[in-house]
């Protein structure tokens, strides 16, 4: 094996030498703030060198595979942390976080090279251990507020709640290895899973998976992990962690389990429904906004389905659009209740009554996150959802495309609420007017062009959909 080949692993490599460089950083900067801009920027570059110089093909026997595809997901998934980590800035300054902020860089970069073998794996064991990788440090990191009781127990929550489905994901895989005598990906292509054995292994795979997406009825730590977990974390669970899921999600459902396209057609169908429906009905009664954008994350996750069900390279395709368009319309979002929080610990929905007046930059970009979210046009969120419904439609599921529609008009009544309370709603004190640092704005900025360019430049969809064929 050639040292060239390591190339293969570039990503990942960068990751763990920027995590090492931080690690010992933290033994000769005096002053911990200065890691902050020493993170950002190593990682920036690294996020910039995702798109160059890229080498495809697999190593370690086929455990590890990189191609263009599974590299445009990781640089999605970086640009991603990149904005996580610019609108982190200001709540790491604070008093209580000064000790521990390369705690949180280490954390973050360990679970985002976890979540990158995740994608690159050619078998269950690597897809495994990659899992494991991203989910034990995305543990602590939700219970980073060691002086919050909400956050230590969100922490527990969510380790507890992660090794029961992966115990059931384990499982499953070893039914698997039990029937055939492999765990590759490439084996298992042509392999017959239609006996009852094996339907019951994918079943238990994809309840193990679907925690991670936090589809219903897997969903029930979701609320209570967002809600308690420090809000820049929750933004991370959300989009990055979510997205991970679904791209692996994605390629092993249109590989290994392509010969049961049938039984999974059947589970997705259901499970999009209930997705989808529980996720907005219950969005509906929350006050705390943590706990509504968790929900709307939920209801997201039904509608990514729709793609999945057009189980063809479109389907493929429109799944990894909509999840480019969702890391900038939930960041969004999340850099504006960031922002608000760190300036004044308001996290109810009624506090935001009246922002408009004190705040109309954030406000602005709040609403038009918002109504990305909900698919209104002419923002990305549109085209988003568009694709995925013209995904599940080429497969005929017209009544799943009426439900979604039912829907999306829910999802927007309660968005609406929100965009009330910032316009319209009258309150005698407003949250007072918030200077953000140039890291934050910084973020809004790439969010903005993102939530309106890309559903313009129609050469990324078709960039997605070229790649996605053959795989």
């Amino acid at each position: 094996m050639d040292i060239t080949n390591f190339l293969i692993m570039k990503q990942e490599l960068l990751l763990t030498l920027i995590t090492l460089f931080i690690l010992v950083s933290e033994i000769f900067v005096s002053d911990k703030r200065r890691i902050i801009p020493i993170a950002i920027v190593l990682f920036g570059i690294h996020t910039l060198f995702g798109f160059l110089y890229n080498s495809y093909g697999s190593i370690f026997g086929g455990m590890y595979q990189n191609s263009e595809l599974v590299n445009l997901m990781k640089n999605i998934l970086n640009l991603g942390v990149f904005i996580v980590l610019l609108q982190s800035s200001t709540w790491l300054l604070k008093e209580e976080n000064e000790n521990k902020i390369s705690e949180f860089f280490i954390l973050t970069f360990s679970t985002l090279i976890g979540m990158n073998f995740m994608i690159s794996s050619g078998d269950f064991l690597m897809f495994y251990l990659g899992l494991e990788l991203a989910t034990i440090p995305m543990a602590a990191l939700v219970a980073y507020n060691t002086y919050d009781k909400k956050s230590s127990e969100s922490g527990l929550k969510l380790i507890m709640s992660a090794a029961f489905s992966s115990a059931v994901m384990l499982f499953g895989i070893s039914l698997i290895y039990g029937q055939f005598g492999t765990l590759y990906f490439s084996e298992l292509l042509s392999a017959d899973m239609t006996s009852p054995l094996l339907i019951l292994a994918f079943l238990m795979f994809i309840s193990g998976l679907s925690f991670k997406i936090s589809l219903v009825p897997f969903h029930f730590w979701t609320a209570d992990v967002y809600e308690g977990a420090p809000t820049n974390v929750t933004s991370y669970l959300s989009v990055i962690s979510k997205g991970a899921a679904v791209f692996i999600f994605n390629i092993l459902l249109f590989t290994v389990f392509r010969n049961i396209v049938d039984v999974w057609s059947d589970v997705l169908y259901v499970l999009a429904i209930l997705t989808m429906t529980i996720g907005n009905l219950f969005a509906i009664r929350q006050t705390n906004i943590k706990r509504f954008l968790a929900f709307s994350s939920v209801a997201q996750a039904g509608f990514i389905l729709l793609g999945l069900l057009g189980t063809n390279e479109l389907g493929m395709a429109t799944v990894i659009y909509f999840i480019l368009i969702y890391i900038f319309s939930n960041l969004a979002a999340f850099g504006v209740v960031s922002s608000i929080e760190n300036n004044s610990g308001k996290l109810n929905i009624e506090d935001y009554n009246g922002l408009y007046h004190t705040n109309p930059n954030m406000s602005l970009l709040m609403m038009l996150s918002l109504f990305s979210l909900a698919g209104i046009p002419p923002l990305a969120g549109f085209f988003g959802k568009f694709f995925l419904f013209t995904a599940a439609a080429q497969n005929g599921y017209y009544w799943l495309i009426f439900i979604a529609v039912i829907n999306a008009t829910i999802s927007l009544y309660y968005y609406l609420i929100v965009v009330k309370a910032m316009f319209i709603n009258k309150n005698d004190s407003p949250i007072e007017k918030i200077s953000n640092n140039w890291y934050m704005k910084t973020s809004y900025i790439i969010c903005l062009i993102g939530l309106i360019v890309i559903g313009f430049y129609s050469d990324i969809f078709e960039y997605i959909n070229q790649i996605s064929i053959g795989i």
